[in-house]
């Protein structure tokens, strides 16, 4: 092997995902491209994956991050599972994507490395397997922007053009998403086992996703419940990080509710503009199921599930697990709530929740709603005391509103500065606008102009920062006056 063929990235690549039964993945190799060129690399992160960038960005060695060549640790593979697609089961699996390894960090993480686009697979089911590059760099700019924003998620490594054009409604250029995850376990790989597998393929699969996410619950009287308490938990946690900065996912299927709780899968999500609970982007959720007030209630719905796989892990009387799982996912209300509220207070300043809070936070939802005010410049405004330009701000409503706020600040006899900074803590000056993603995207695409991209994501690193830069990202008078629409292209 050459000097030029040698791989500068160095995986520590172990495969544990292999030690299950052979039900939930298939061995898959990448398909290979013709012409690879690195567009866009998340150079923060491969620092945190310990990847010595430098040398891998000098040394030219992108066929390494499009599946031309395969790291001699790697067992290329791609994974199983179902989905409840908009309510209805349906079998499915990695189309696209292909699983390389798990990576161990310097810091001893294991972390999922996953090529997306690869071409086609075992659970293809009539797709090409590719992928476009504005999708591929759709999801490095969302999953990066969640990031910053503190809202757990899969990240993308690097964006790499294939060299093939991609048929779509039109043609598009062809590109591959190198994403890092805790892992790909979902709510559907348990459906998967549940539905597919024998009783020893489930336990196998929940003790492992014991073992990688939540060790500290192997040892309770009822690991399986724990595991059903604690999914509960982190989703719920989730889902109130999403609400409190108006991000809506969009298709939440029961096959992208990670077991980690990490947000996967930026098809069709978007941040929301003016505040609306039907908010929704999605072309094909005409319905309303996922829009952003319905999230909360579907992931409960995911919830209720994923305890039916763990039904028989339970408990031996399927009476008593059912039982024992429904009292578990009826919590999912109260705990979702109290994640929202204490944020919600937050963003208001207010440390610590109290009676009549919540009134206080709806009373505020529902001017902003009535008068179509921007939930992000609405909060920042909020914080910055600068009201300037915002319709609801005029209004005799808000000032009344106004009033009993400043009425709630004076009961926890806080400093204005320790308002001001537990505010700035909670409310981003900068998030991905929508017409702003598109128009960089439409640069680094059609135009092959990456830097408006790059200037974008520097930005969005500290949303909380309340920089000068931020100030053009988050002006609305170049909004456009169409309904802006997500598809499923990710």
């Amino acid at each position: 092997m050459t000097d030029k063929n040698k791989l500068k990235i160095e995986w520590t690549f172990e495969n544990s995902y292999c030690n299950l039964p052979s039900l939930f993945f298939t061995e898959t190799l990448p398909e290979l491209v013709p012409n690879p060129q690195l567009v866009i690399f998340n150079e923060n992160l491969a620092e945190e994956l310990g990847i010595n960038s430098k040398d891998f960005m000098s040394n030219n060695d992108v066929e390494v991050l499009c599946g031309n060549k395969i790291p001699p640790s790697a067992t290329p593979l791609a994974m199983a599972y179902c989905g409840h697609q908009f309510g209805h089961f349906t079998k499915l699996g990695d189309g696209r994507a292909i699983l390389m390894g798990e990576h161990i960090t310097p810091n001893g993480n294991r972390i999922d490395i996953q090529l997306k686009g690869s071409g086609r697979t075992t659970y293809s089911r009539g797709g090409d397997g590719k992928a476009t590059l504005s999708s591929m760099l759709r999801e490095y700019v969302m999953s990066e922007a969640m990031y910053c924003l503190g809202i757990p998620t899969t990240r993308s490594l690097a964006v790499v053009k294939t060299g093939e054009q991609i048929i779509r409604e039109t043609v598009q250029t062809g590109a591959i998403l190198t994403r890092t995850a805790s892992s790909h376990l979902r709510v559907g790989t348990f459906a998967y086992a549940a539905k597919y597998g024998r009783f020893d393929d489930l336990k196998k699969l929940a003790d492992y996703a014991i073992s990688r996410h939540y060790p500290q619950i192997k040892d309770t009287v009822n690991p399986y419940i724990s595991l059903l308490e604690t999914v509960i938990d982190v989703q719920a946690r989730l889902v109130s990080k999403w609400n409190l900065s108006g991000f809506i996912h969009g298709v939440l299927n029961t096959d992208n509710v990670t077991i980690s709780g990490e947000t996967i899968d930026y098809g069709p999500c978007a941040f929301m503009d003016d505040y609306a609970q039907s908010t929704v982007f999605s072309s094909i959720d005409r319905d309303g199921r996922y829009s952003y007030g319905n999230q909360a209630t579907i992931t409960q719905w995911n919830m209720a599930r994923f305890a039916e796989t763990l039904l028989p892990l339970i408990d031996e009387n399927t009476d008593n697990s059912i039982t024992i799982a429904e009292n578990a996912v009826s919590k999912f209300p109260k705990i979702y709530n109290q994640y929202w509220l204490l944020g919600m207070c937050n963003k208001l300043g207010i440390s610590h929740p109290m009676e009549g809070d919540e009134q206080l936070i709806n009373s505020l939802l529902t001017l902003m709603e009535q008068y179509k005010s921007d939930f992000t410049n609405t909060f920042k405004s909020l914080t910055t005391k600068k009201y300037g330009g915002i319709k609801l701000f005029e209004t005799e409503e808000f000032a009344h509103w106004k009033s009993d706020w400043n009425q709630r600040l004076e009961k926890q006899q806080s400093t204005t500065n320790e308002v001001e900074t537990l505010m700035k803590k909670s409310n981003p000056a900068i998030i991905p606008r929508n017409y702003i993603v598109e128009e960089v995207l439409a640069q680094a695409d059609l135009q092959e102009n990456i830097q408006p991209l790059h200037e974008f994501l520097e930005a969005l690193k500290e949303p909380y920062g309340y920089t000068e830069v931020q100030e053009k990202y988050s002006d609305l008078k170049d909004k456009p006056c169409t309904k802006h629409q997500t598809y499923c292209g990710t």
